[in-house]
């Protein structure tokens, strides 16, 4: 048999499947295994995507090596959406393959320098061990290698490493029969304490062996000497358990509700959900509902019909801090048959869960973008919530939106999707006018309780508390009102840091990035100037780089800022800051989050991330420190993220009995986008939005793909976007668009210029094939500097 192999080496010449003879020793090779065949004159690994019988080769097929894993890590699904999805989104396919699995499994590869005769193996260099290639750097020992490799003394040899490892530990049972104990018990000291307590336990416990050596250690208070001293004498046998790292080990259950009574809107929802799960329709559903209309309990019913009809379900969330709460209902509700896959995880934790998931041992997987690849089988529903989210399109190769992956799933399993938002994308909400998606609606509150009252704050007209021009007083006093009445505040700033730039008062010099073409920003915390593009950081200076004054000033604000300034205004406040300063650490967001949900705060500021998701009942109050942020971006999708965020962030005031109440500073309180928020009234905002849309020719009127040229040269990024651009002009016609090109609105990041061409369309045949075309062009420009990047639907135009 011959299997079909794509190598792990991402360029355009390997970009194919290769054919290697299955040796009759390798029994276990089927579509899907990762394994490590001769490529040229080095090892590699590779994904098996066939098996046949038949070759056109005429040459003789070189074997297979080596199967990596006990069990194919991707499923045939997978292998086939790779495929797919290749074509689609301009990747190559090896790229798609390996974002399927957790980047611990990615394969380690090292030149190893080995000797070929004994006189060589006994050189200094040598010292009895080959010689990672990777690791030299001296001078004198790389001339030598290069002379030893010239005069055939030495060969260098490819290896392939798998970096992905089992936990495991020490399991303990009993060596000889039950009847020998009481006659070794007898034996002991009265001092042999330890030994003792171990024997007595093997006497009146025998049958609750094997024992962990953590379970003896915690229930007989022993240490690891002793159960080795028990092993030596015979008396225990040791042997090695794989075991699981579990990231749900300390999720609190406890004050999650398990059942509550669907209302109407919910159940007619559910109805439809359930109907097309029986069915096995790969129905698309919109679940449009205000905020807090309990769209997280129509998911958790749904999810139970599924399991019941003995099917599995994946569940995705936009943002890491949404899974703490989002885990705490689906384990109160499923218990240990969750996984969760998310980048909070460790490396061990995320290979432990998607190993679960592979081996049949979860039936619900709830995680982020990556999570849509998750290889699962025997799929009854795809749900994903806030589906408007732009954090669900990869923004780096291979540049793929969860959304689409889902529903090529879908159809594979016959299993129907569920895209919930309170503010749909325009897209989704389109196709669902179209018929294309089933709309749904959630009307009200699940708890009956009116949507917050929402006020906007002119900042043209207002007096600022403080000396920073961030928070009015109204905001300020309605924030001590509220702490007063023990009841808990959510601010949103859509900026992290302390300042945006520094500005020297005596020559205007702006510390910039020396990689990008943006200032840098500041961080108190760190005493650090950072770019937020590249991470390039140097300390906060104390006078200006360029003509030495000491007249710097720090303009602008972040979450840092106002923390500062909160602390100064409400000195008696307990605040939380979340961010992705402060979100670093594993586990930071649960801990935060936690306490804030404990009560241990007051205030509860941060950027977008605290704007979803999240359910405090205590929460009467969010204030929106400046509305504009998002507003001024320019995006043609800019109107329809400050509504999406405005309105996500109102929703978190008043969730449970307490009137909520949301005041949104702002310089712009006339735009249709802040007032529509104010009233959380999507249907008009659907409206008005779709008009603009509408006269600019953007989506969902037309499709786009953008194409970015980058290089550490701008004239030759300039020169070779007006190739590509004359090539578009020659091959498509109206009513096909063609923007640019023009440089990126940040022109250089990470020392790269980056030019842009966007291409709008309705129907056109011939663009798809120029474009791979493009990218085949791509891998043989690269080498004169030049980068193309392919971005179909982009998230961000800028």
């Amino acid at each position: 048999m011959i299997a079909q192999v794509i190598v792990d080496v991402a360029a355009k010449q390997t970009d194919r499947i290769f054919e290697y003879n299955i040796p009759t020793a390798l029994t276990d090779v089927t579509v899907g295994s990762r394994v490590v065949v001769p490529f040229g004159r080095r090892k590699v690994q590779g994904f098996v995507v066939g098996i046949t019988d038949k070759t056109e080769y005429k040459g003789k097929l070189k074997d297979l090596l080596v199967v990596v894993d006990e069990m194919p890590p991707l499923t045939p699904e997978l292998v086939e959406l790779s495929a797919i999805l290749a074509k689609k989104i301009f990747s190559y396919r090896i790229t798609i393959l390996q974002t399927m699995l957790p980047r611990v499994m990615k394969a380690n590869y090292r030149k190893i320098l080995t000797p070929i005769d004994k006189a060589t193996a006994q050189l200094d260099l040598f010292s009895g061990e080959p010689i990672d290639l990777d690791e030299v750097t001296d001078l004198k020992k790389i001339v030598q290698i290069k002379k030893l490799i010239k005069t055939n003394k030495a060969k260098i040899e490819y290896l392939v490493e798998n970096k992905a490892k089992k936990k495991e530990e020490f399991v303990y049972q009993p060596n000889l029969g039950a009847h020998v104990y009481p006659e070794i018990k007898t034996s002991l000291r009265k001092n042999a304490i330890n030994q003792l307590a171990l024997i007595t336990d093997l006497i009146d416990n025998i049958a609750s062996y094997p024992k962990t050596g953590k379970e003896l250690q915690e229930q007989l208070h022993l240490n690891s000497a002793i159960l080795k001293q028990a092993v030596e004498k015979g008396w225990l046998k040791r042997t090695k358990k794989e075991t699981y790292r579990d990231p749900l080990a300390e999720v609190d259950t406890k004050n999650v509700p398990k059942d509550i009574v669907l209302n109407k809107d919910q159940e007619n929802a559910l109805n439809e959900i359930n109907k097309a799960i029986t069915a096995k329709k790969a129905q698309p559903f919109l679940l449009e509902g205000v905020t807090g209309s309990g769209k997280t309990e129509v998911y958790l019913h749904a999810i139970q019909k599924a399991l019941a009809s003995k099917r599995n379900a994946l569940m995705l969330v936009p943002e890491i801090s949404l899974t703490p709460q989002m885990v705490e209902q689906v384990k109160a509700r499923f218990g240990s048959s969750v996984a969760v896959l998310h980048s909070g995880l460790s490396t061990g934790e995320r290979y432990d869960e998607w190993r679960r998931i592979r081996r049949g041992e979860a039936q619900v997987v709830v995680g982020a973008r990556s999570a849509v690849f998750a290889p699962l089988q025997n799929i009854g529903l795809i749900i994903i919530d806030e589906e408007h989210e732009s954090s669900y399109k990869q923004e780096d190769n291979p540049r793929y939106h969860a959304r689409d992956v889902a529903l090529l799933r879908s159809k594979y399993h016959n299993c129907p999707v569920v895209l919930g938002s309170a503010t749909p994308s325009l897209a989704s909400r389109a196709r669902a006018q179209k018929g294309n998606y089933q709309l749904l609606r959630l009307t009200q509150r699940a708890n009956k309780k009116a949507l917050p009252e929402v006020k906007l704050v002119d900042l043209k007209h207002v007096e600022f508390a403080g000396g920073q021009f961030d928070l009015s007083v109204e905001l300020v006093d309605k924030i001590k009102e509220k702490i007063a009445k023990k009841e808990q505040v959510i601010l949103l700033l859509n900026r992290r840091g302390f300042a945006n730039f520094m500005l020297c008062r005596s020559c205007g010099y702006v510390m910039q990035c020396p990689n990008c073409d943006i200032s840098l920003t500041m961080h108190k915390d760190t005493g650090m100037m950072e770019c937020h593009y590249c991470g390039h950081k140097e300390p906060i200076p104390r006078k200006c780089p360029k003509c030495g004054e000491t007249k710097i000033r720090f303009l602008g604000t972040g979450t840092q800022k106002v923390e500062e300034e909160l602390k100064e205004l409400i000195p008696a406040s307990k605040i939380l800051r979340m961010d992705v300063d402060t979100t670093r650490r594993k586990g930071s967001y649960k801990k935060i989050l936690d306490q804030f949900g404990e009560g241990k705060a007051d205030i509860l500021l941060g950027t977008q991330m605290i704007a979803k998701g999240l359910d405090f009942p205590n929460v009467t109050l969010v204030g929106v420190i400046n509305a504009d942020t998002s507003l001024q971006v320019p995006d043609y999708n800019a109107s329809e993220k400050t509504f999406d965020l405005l309105t996500q962030v109102s929703g978190r005031a008043g969730r449970a009995d307490k009137k909520g109440e949301v005041m949104i500073q702002t310089y712009n309180p006339e735009h249709y986008a802040i007032q529509l928020a104010q009233n959380q009234d999507y249907e008009s905002f659907y409206q008005k939005e779709m008009v603009v849309r509408h006269q600019g020719n953007y989506p969902p009127f037309f499709y786009t793909i953008l194409i970015s040229i980058a290089s550490k040269n701008e004239q030759a990024a300039a020169k070779f976007a007006f190739v590509v651009k004359r090539k578009l002009m020659e091959q498509l016609h109206a009513p096909t668009i063609i923007l640019g090109p023009t440089p990126s609105s940040i022109a250089k990041i990470k020392n790269q210029y980056f030019y842009q061409i966007l291409v709008k369309y309705k129907k056109e045949d011939k663009l798809i094939p120029i474009l791979h075309e493009l990218q085949d062009e791509a891998q043989k420009i690269k080498k004169q500097g030049l980068n193309v990047y392919i971005d179909n639907e982009p998230e961000r135009i800028i």
